[in-house]
């Protein structure tokens, strides 16, 4: 069942449990004004015992370079909680974004949300963020 995180007019975050995985996902534009938002949500989870998450944004039309700053922020303090993170769904104009900061090859990236829960999480799988372990 999915449950809202953040409700705003510009924003909207909510989550599912999916095979061990927190579903975040986020509708809206994630920009300067609404990246803190999603930070606030997901740092919710993490208080709550939440360790392993899904990044879904099938429903961001644009994101920004804070966007992605706070995206790396999650990430940060995911792995502090020896979590794991994936992103999931995500579009090419926001894929290109990824490509042109160097992000990419950091982060495990899924076409759908349901690929990326099939297989449950493994503790510690950022301890090698930002360099994808090969």
């Amino acid at each position: 069942m999915r449950t809202n995180i953040i409700r705003r007019e510009t924003m909207m975050v909510s989550y599912d449990v999916v095979n061990g995985w927190s579903v975040v996902e986020v509708d809206g534009e994630v920009d300067t004004h609404t990246a803190p938002m999603l930070r606030e949500g997901v740092i919710k989870l993490l208080d709550e015992g939440h360790r392993h998450f899904v990044l879904d944004l099938s429903s961001v039309p644009f994101m920004d370079s804070m966007g992605l700053g706070v995206i790396v922020a999650i990430t940060k303090r995911i792995r502090e909680h020896e979590g794991s993170l994936r992103i999931a769904s995500v579009s090419g104009r926001i894929l290109r974004l990824f490509d042109l900061s160097g992000m990419r090859e950091s982060y495990e990236i899924y076409p759908s949300t349901m690929e990326a829960t099939q297989s449950t999480p493994s503790p510690g799988s950022l301890k090698h963020w930002p360099h994808p372990s090969t």
